[in-house]
């Protein structure tokens, strides 16, 4: 596993004195606080100046960085997330199983939902995050159980 986890990317510019917007920008307000560190390409970067426009975090860091970049930090500096909770990162590549043991696929992606956030396995299986489908998270097993009846046609 990285030791850097992704917290945005460099976006298209915003004004004239290097700032840009942060796309797939963490929810964690404060990773783009003037002061923060921020790492692009494994090397350390500075936020100077910071603000929103559109919804979306607006930054200026203290070195000239290339479009499309991605924007990291040390994984020991991710807060804990809460009770039942978890990264996306902590989830990826986890098998996901029906009670019974049947195997369904591995988690490629999670991505939000209107109600919940859904499981996109590599089998092309869709799933809710929601507790009538997801039974347990077991990171530590690699693997994610979840009810009968959810990946079955209909």
């Amino acid at each position: 596993m990285s030791e850097h986890v992704s917290v945005g990317r460099v976006g298209r510019p915003h004004g004239l004195d290097g700032s840009f917007v942060v796309e797939d920008a963490s929810e964690d307000a404060a990773r783009f606080a003037p002061g923060a560190a921020l790492y692009v390409d494994g090397d350390r970067a500075c936020v100077v100046a910071s603000k929103r426009a559109g919804g979306r975090p607006v930054i200026r860091l203290d070195r000239a960085v290339a479009r499309g970049r991605e924007l990291t930090v040390p994984r020991q500096e991710l807060p804990p997330p809460g009770d039942d909770a978890y990264y996306v990162f902590q989830l990826v590549g986890l098998e996901v199983v029906e009670e019974g043991g049947r195997p369904l696929g591995r988690v490629a992606d999670v991505a939000p939902g209107v109600a919940n956030d859904v499981l996109e396995l590599d089998s092309g299986l869709l799933l809710p995050m929601h507790e009538d489908c997801v039974r347990s998270v077991e990171p530590e097993q690699g693997r994610i159980v979840v009810a009968p009846g959810f990946a079955d046609p209909g």
